[in-house]
């Protein structure tokens, strides 16, 4: 596609692009609406920078893309009247970041499709974020290889998240919600190509196969999807905003922040259920 009405500058061999030419305080027409998706799909990873938007704007971007997704059990903006806005925050009593490799809450039954994460408060130092494209991670497989995953599938499960449940009613919800078995390469909705789909935060067990063999194939494909080549890297700035498609992608925040305070806004889509197709 030739752009006629934003700008797109690739980051990576892999995956990502920085974008400019949308100001998301103003409404998305139609056209910049299509070549942003176009792009979106070609990138897989797309910053934009110095988007100083509301709540509502925040929202109302992400809609353009589909129906908002509400975590079960992470801190939202629930008291204020957004409980599609999860709030991850760190600082020196908040001492968390997502820094193993991951795609958001694989653990549901239909994953979401992407997120939209916006940069609040940026500490002086660190707090980088890194993607990773399972499209490049899955065809720098062997033939071989490709063949055995493509027949198997895997169970992930987010118990682990039950500790930080609030109340009954979130347990409950998480509890409705905390497992799924998906292929472990899925065929992207849309572009059709081929995936990897196991994550070292949610992937228990390759299903059919005993722990130590299971085991020893998860380890090496975490191994193997974090490879330089595969991946990008984004310096955070105050209103940088990261959009990924986590049908094929994962994701690691740089764990070098120290005390540094850091206020991210992440609104996430509603996806549909994995499948792979030969």
């Amino acid at each position: 596609m030739q752009y006629q009405h934003i700008a797109v500058e690739p980051v990576a061999g892999a995956l990502g692009a920085e974008l400019s030419g949308i100001d998301l305080t103003e409404p998305l027409d139609p056209a910049r609406e299509k070549e942003l998706r176009h792009a979106w799909l070609e990138h897989q990873v797309l910053f934009l920078r110095d988007q100083d938007v509301t709540i509502d704007q925040h929202k109302a971007f992400a809609r353009h893309f589909g129906d908002l997704h509400v975590h079960p059990v992470l801190q939202q903006l629930r008291n204020e009247g957004h409980p599609e806005v999860v709030v991850l925050e760190y600082d020196a009593s908040h001492k968390f970041l997502a820094s193993a490799w991951h795609s958001d809450v694989t653990f549901e039954k239909c994953p979401p499709m992407g997120s939209i994460l916006r940069g609040i408060v940026i500490p002086d130092h660190g707090g980088d974020t890194m993607w990773a494209s399972m499209y490049a991670a899955y065809e720098g497989l062997s033939d071989t290889m490709q063949r055995l995953l493509s027949s198997l599938e895997a169970f992930h499960d987010g118990g682990g998240f039950k500790r930080i449940a609030q109340d009954d009613e979130q347990r409950k919800d998480l509890e409705q919600r905390q497992n799924a078995t998906h292929p472990v390469i899925r065929t992207h909705p849309e572009t059709g190509r081929k995936a990897i789909f196991v994550n070292s935060g949610f992937t228990k067990t390759v299903v059919g196969m005993k722990l130590p063999e299971s085991t020893a194939l998860l380890r090496f494909l975490y191994g193997h999807l974090s490879k330089p080549e595969f991946t990008c890297r984004l310096r955070w700035e105050p209103n940088t905003i990261a959009m990924w498609d986590n049908r094929c992608t994962q994701h690691s925040v740089v764990a070098d922040v120290g005390d540094e305070h850091r206020l991210m806004h992440r609104v996430t889509l509603l996806g549909d259920a994995p499948y792979f197709e030969d």
